[in-house]
């Protein structure tokens, strides 16, 4: 099969003919028709994450038909489109698995990263990690879901009762969880990169009552603010924007160093915490809320030889909404 591999990181992808995978106990192997290009991807080709699988088929966003199934697979049957996730494979075992946090599991493998992933017209995949898509979704308009929407929807989840909410970085995973806040009642405050115009813009047409300059304060203190972009001298700046017991959330694999911040800045109970991949009740409760909203992803689609091209959109602040590979 046709695949996008990376073969040494950092370095670009190379494409090759690559051995199609055989699926074993509990596996499907899934013909992939589209897989979103993430920034988690992007870390992992620039050798910003630690200890991948080398050579790896990155991609995590994986849209599909189950093609084959391995023995004692009977979630799904052939020809069924599935989702495929992140967090690829859990032991079940550890403590964190058995207190129902299976996204710290010990053992845990991640599509795309430690096990091949959708950048390739196959990628095989744990039956217990795929996921129904919505029948309302394409393939393409599906394939952001399943990590800027899954991880953005935990960050959401992590902000509580929030009212009035920041997202810092409005790319892939903000232009989802804007639609989800608004429909929930919230205030969406969006921080761009300085001299966006096209990405506030972008931001108030999704809903956003007020865009701006990352280093602007909000009019007004949030009550929690998600931090998508990878940079971590936003982290104090999100704590200036957030009120007394307010919480900043950081939503991302990998982050720049935070600066140093005077104490002042977390004192009155505000709280600073990160998102470590996802669950199944996130993947299940979000794709059950998307069509309700109902969640519309902005996606620009490519084909699978121009990975490296969208890569480098998207490292150089050039991708409006997501990317996605086609495979079909």
């Amino acid at each position: 099969m046709k695949a996008m591999v990376c073969e040494q990181s950092p370095a670009s992808l190379t494409e090759m003919e690559w051995p199609c995978p055989e699926p074993g106990r509990g596996q499907v192997l899934v013909r992939v028709h589209t897989c979103g290009v993430c920034r988690t991807d992007l870390h992992l080709v620039d050798g910003e994450l630690s200890n991948p699988k080398l050579p790896v088929v990155p991609g995590h966003e994986i849209v599909g038909t189950v093609a084959q199934l391995g023995e004692g697979v009977e979630r799904f049957r052939e020809g069924e489109r599935v989702g495929i996730p992140w967090l690829g494979w859990t032991c079940g075992e550890c403590r964190h698995c058995r207190q129902g946090r299976e996204n710290l599991c010990d053992r845990a493998q991640f599509t795309g990263y430690t096990m091949d992933g959708g950048y390739a017209e196959y990628t095989l995949a744990d039956q217990r990690y795929c996921f129904p898509i919505p029948e309302s979704y394409s393939d393409a308009a599906a394939a952001p879901l399943l990590c800027a929407g899954l991880i953005g929807y935990r960050s959401l989840v992590k902000a509580g009762e929030a009212e009035k909410l920041g997202l810092y970085g409005f790319g892939a995973a903000a232009h989802i969880i804007a639609q989800v806040a608004s429909y929930q009642g919230r205030e969406v405050y969006a921080f761009t990169r300085p001299g966006d115009r096209d990405g506030r813009q972008f931001a108030r047409r999704l809903g956003a009552v007020w865009a701006g300059d990352s280093t602007e304060p909000p009019p007004g203190y949030l009550d929690a603010a998600i931090i998508f972009a990878p940079v971590g001298a936003l982290v104090p700046q999100a704590l200036k924007a957030v009120g007394k017991g307010g919480i900043v959330i950081c939503g991302g694999i990998h982050m720049s160093d935070i600066p140093s911040f005077p104490y002042s800045l977390l004192w009155q109970e505000r709280v600073l915490c990160s998102v470590a991949n996802l669950t199944r009740r996130d993947a299940e409760d979000f794709l059950e809320i998307a069509p309700k909203v109902p969640v519309k992803t902005e996606f620009h689609t490519y084909r699978l030889s121009e990975a490296n091209e969208v890569l480098a959109r998207l490292r150089n602040g050039r991708m409006e909404g997501a990317g996605v590979l086609s495979m079909i």
